[in-house]
């Protein structure tokens, strides 16, 4: 039998903390470390139905992308959903740890992740940061991705291949479809603020899930496309790969991503 600690440690072993971002909210963020884990779900995020779930199932960890409790809360009942839902959790005794943007830039995190998905060569970190490791790491540690594509192909191709690569048939893009793609910039989630750095790289595109209005303007206006998937798409892959990844370590463990869990964002 496991502990939450025994999880966390590997955690952050495979994510370390000090690369979330600042305005981040990671770590374990409801719970006791010191609790027996022996059944453990991975979210993207954390939401009625899929905390029902975990209920259901008797987890006594949940790994959530998306932290819980993001802001500051002033009190905590049954009035709002978030509450209710945390109280809940509370009730039947289950922990809540979330990597968050930790796991968006470690080594094997979900960015990395990404780009090997699109076998690219090369792969760098789009923004360095500075942090403490022991470990001698294949390459600098920071935020976002960039590589070269073996050979140059076409706009409407690579996202072709996005979409077989992530399992799903649309995506928007921003460009012209038959413009020559060789370098790749890739920034998961809701990261169009990585533009310039991915312009700086000298990408060709940027892949992340989703921008707002103006960024797609001022892409087009930088001449650099996007490709954007979908905020569930480039980042709901990578928790089930954690869950596999958790339960190798810890094998008398079960271990599952949540299979309720839906992208609620609808494509006709």
């Amino acid at each position: 039998m496991s502990a939450v600690s025994d999880v966390m440690t590997f955690l952050n072993q495979l994510a370390p903390l000090p690369l979330a971002e600042d305005w981040d909210n990671v770590g374990l963020l409801l719970g006791n470390r010191a609790s027996q884990a022996s059944r453990i779900m991975t979210c993207l995020t954390l939401t009625p139905d899929v905390a029902a779930e975990a209920i259901e199932k008797q987890a006594d960890l949940i790994v959530t992308h998306h932290p819980i409790l993001f802001r500051p809360v002033n009190k905590l009942t049954a009035d709002s959903v978030e509450g209710s839902m945390v109280l809940q959790l509370i009730s039947a005794g289950i922990s809540v740890y979330s990597p968050h943007t930790s796991y968006d830039s470690a080594q094997a995190g979900i960015n990395r992740q990404l780009a090997e998905l699109l076998e690219l060569k090369n792969i760098n970190v789009l923004r360095p940061q500075e942090v403490q490791s022991s470990d001698a790491t294949p390459e600098p540690l920071g935020a976002g991705r960039f590589g070269d594509l073996a050979e140059p192909v076409s706009l409407e191709n690579l996202n072709n291949r996005v979409k077989q690569a992530l399992g799903i048939s649309h995506l928007q893009y921003v460009g012209q479809s038959n413009s020559q793609i060789k370098r790749v910039g890739i920034a998961c989630g809701s990261a169009v603020e990585f533009l310039p750095d991915a312009v700086q790289a000298g990408c060709d595109v940027l892949l992340t899930g989703e921008a707002r209005f103006h960024a797609l303007l001022e892409a087009r206006a930088e001449g650099i496309a996007l490709i954007l998937p979908g905020h569930y798409a480039t980042e709901r892959p990578a928790m089930e790969t954690l869950a596999k990844t958790l339960e190798k370590q810890f094998n008398q463990l079960t271990v599952w991503a949540s299979e309720q869990e839906t992208d609620p964002l609808c494509w006709d």
